[in-house]
């Protein structure tokens, strides 16, 4: 089992969350983060002062898929996230030692 974390903008999480569906992935974690790469943030004008926003919105989004959806879920991410703009985010992908549903307790691939 694999945990994917994909670090998108806001705007997209609808669209991530639709493509995933389609192939058959439900479950996941979305959580509001704020974070920056290269873009570095930018500067902003609030009542005649600049600003410079160091830290971006974006979206931390969690599934934890089987090996075998491992490829299909990182591309449907990367389709349905990309804009083709610089912050389109990135994807991290770590091993799962164990899983197990509280409800029924069932384990590792049963409980995704």
């Amino acid at each position: 089992m694999k945990k994917v974390e994909a670090i998108i903008k806001p705007f997209k999480l609808d669209d991530v969350r639709e493509a995933l569906s389609e192939i058959g992935i439900t479950g996941m974690t979305a959580t509001e983060v704020k974070g920056f790469g290269r873009q570095k943030g930018h500067t902003e004008l609030y009542r005649g002062a600049e600003y410079v926003v160091d830290f971006l919105p974006k979206v931390k989004l969690e599934v934890v898929v089987k090996e075998d959806d491992l490829e299909r879920c990182m591309e449907t991410i990367t389709n349905a996230a990309r804009t083709g703009k610089i912050g389109d985010g990135k994807i991290f992908v770590s091993s799962v030692e164990r899983v197990v549903r509280i409800r029924t307790g069932e384990t590792d691939a049963d409980a995704i």
